[in-house]
């Protein structure tokens, strides 16, 4: 079976440009602001009880913002400085892009509202930092961490989940944030990911049910919250429309897929996303289900 396998990862680039375009035509950057700062506090009130400093890791953490003045370690950095006023806060941001890395960087340095924080900068993938961290025998623990769609891009996303619950401070969270297993990716993604990925996946596509199934075999209890979120995946159905092909890009997660997948491929995938099962139409538009979950882990006992 003919692939098309060409992560966008491997061109930085293309997948800054994705990104940007996938914040524009979707709702996601709304659900997460409003779990941000609705739901979370409440999570987050009774970690770094008694100390002088909390420590906080960011994986996956990008530029540190969502557009439209929604930056999500900044409000997660807010909510904390709310819950646990005069606390002095050291943010470890783990990052493999470079250019990401430098807009978080030039982001911070002009908010003075972020002081007193500190910034620790870390150019790497969430495997290449767990590698260091073992290498260096690191004894610090983390008072909360979050992984924001990080387990997409790991050969083991349980070990991965249980190196980060390792480093936790007693009293402390854990925050993945993950497609759902609701969402209509799967639906997707379940009948085209050996011609989209043909490497061997622990899953098709990763999701919160597969997590949720792998934290139950092991016992770990966990939170879990659904946030009801939305592509607008209307441009894809132009043919030619260079939205609708970087669109495109981010649901196949493949760089240029339009240019390098055969047209009998693309029709399929395009007829699929256009199905009852993956989008609804409304108002003219037709809306991709990628509804998304927030799953909350507790400190190792």
């Amino acid at each position: 079976m003919a692939s098309t396998y060409n992560p966008m990862l491997q061109n930085d680039d293309r997948y800054q440009t994705v990104l940007k375009t996938f914040w524009k035509f979707s709702t996601q950057h709304q659900v997460q602001r409003e779990f941000i700062r609705s739901t979370l506090p409440d999570i987050l009130a009774s970690i770094g009880n008694g100390k002088s400093q909390m420590n906080i890791i960011g994986v996956g953490s990008g530029e540190g913002k969502l557009p439209k003045k929604c930056k999500v370690d900044v409000e997660m950095l807010s909510q904390l400085r709310l819950k646990h006023p005069g606390l002095l806060l050291e943010n470890e941001v783990v990052e493999p892009s470079a250019q990401r890395i430098h807009k978080f960087r030039e982001m911070v340095a002009d908010m003075s509202d972020l002081d007193p924080v500190k910034f620790i900068w870390n150019q790497m993938t969430a495997s290449e930092f767990e590698e260091q961290w073992r290498q260096r025998e690191i004894k610090k623990k983390a008072d909360f961490i979050h992984l924001f769609h990080v387990l997409y891009f790991v050969e083991d996303a349980g070990a991965t989940i249980s190196f980060f619950q390792s480093l936790l401070e007693k009293n402390g969270k854990l925050l993945i944030n993950i497609v759902s297993g609701k969402s209509h990716y799967m639906n997707l993604w379940a009948i085209f990911h050996k011609e989209l990925r043909p490497q061997k996946l622990e899953v098709p596509f990763m999701n919160s049910t597969y997590i949720k199934k792998l934290l139950d075999k092991r016992g770990v209890p966990y939170q879990s919250y659904e946030l009801q979120c939305v592509l607008d995946i209307t441009a894809c159905f132009t043919e030619g429309d260079e939205t609708g092909e970087i669109l495109l890009d981010f649901v196949t997660h493949t760089i240029f897929f339009s240019k390098t997948a055969s047209p009998d491929l693309k029709q399929r995938i395009l007829r699929r996303l256009r199905d009852a099962q993956c989008s609804v139409e409304k108002d003219g538009r037709i809306l991709f289900n990628i509804n998304q979950e927030m799953i909350i882990l507790e400190a190792l006992s």
